[in-house]
């Protein structure tokens, strides 16, 4: 899978960003919670994350937001660690890029990537913990298999998950996943160091990175599983995300098209080319 000289020589493309890290690292994991503007739903999740807060350490990766919530007066009550604030270009592409980044350079063993927006149930992170432990590289949060539980999620979005987006990432990845748009996930150090993967890359601004990173593990042979979790959406009031009706589906479903034709895998001077996503057809796994 690994082997010398897959951790990539390379600098990193990574947007600027600053840091607000006053605690030691405690353990081997941390959960990445992105958030941009979420307010109340960001701190009512934090508290809900208490429970399991010995289960890793917790950094919240900020996209620049401007309601305050991130301010030392209103997070310092929770079990975080620290803050991460993009301060470069991008959206949750780069926000992610910033977090593992800096989570690598801290010496964690992996990185457990949550949306702060307070749908995700956060019991499952002891799960995903243990799956990294057991020595799992991808690990996608379901809420279609046995265990998992879909609440209150509006219909388009189900249907769309299960009859579009998750049938074209299964095609390309060669791989069975059942909810590719749920951004709870887990991924293994050696995963993200993998030149093969180069995740650190410009390119990846948006969704495709969550869509790019689920085939390429897949296609190149890592441990890729799904271990089930709740997603809750609110039984009122506006539903939290940041796609628009129309104009924001349209690029998801392109980058979603593109991720899955192969197009954000490395160039062949930086990568194995016999293992690229490449066509929807043809092939077997790396």
């Amino acid at each position: 899978m690994t082997g010398p000289g897959s951790e990539s020589p390379t600098p990193r493309e990574v947007p600027a960003y600053t840091t607000r890290v006053p605690a030691p690292r405690r353990t081997r994991y941390v959960v990445a919670v992105f958030v941009l503007n979420e307010n109340g739903r960001l701190h009512s999740q934090l508290e809900r994350m208490r429970p399991v807060s010995g289960a890793a350490d917790v950094v919240v990766a900020d996209g620049g937001s401007t309601d305050g919530s991130v301010e030392p007066d209103a997070i310092g009550r929770y079990e975080v660690r620290g803050v991460l604030v993009k301060t470069g270009p991008g959206r949750l592409g780069a926000q992610m890029r910033m977090a593992f980044d800096w989570a690598l350079r801290e010496g964690y063993e992996g990185v457990i990537a949550m949306d702060g927006n307070d749908k995700d149930d956060p019991a499952a992170i002891p799960d995903f913990v243990a799956a990294l432990e057991d020595g799992a590289d991808h690990v996608q949060g379901s809420r279609f298999i046995e265990g998992g539980q879909a609440i209150r999620t509006p219909l388009d979005r189900l249907l769309a998950v299960r009859l579009i987006h998750a049938p074209l990432i299964s095609l390309a990845a060669r791989f069975r996943y059942t909810d590719t748009t749920n951004g709870f996930r887990g991924y293994s150090r050696r995963f993200l160091e993998d030149t093969r993967v180069a995740p650190f890359r410009d390119v990846f601004s948006g969704y495709e990175f969550h869509y790019y990173l689920a085939v390429r593990a897949a296609r190149l042979g890592f441990d890729v599983r799904e271990i089930p979790v709740t997603r809750a959406y609110p039984a009122s009031g506006k539903t939290p995300t940041r796609i628009s009706p129309v104009r924001g589906r349209i690029a998801v479903l392109r980058s979603l098209w593109r991720a899955c034709r192969g197009a954000y895998d490395p160039p062949p001077s930086t990568a194995d080319p016999t293992v690229s996503a490449g066509a929807l057809t043809g092939g077997e796994r790396g």
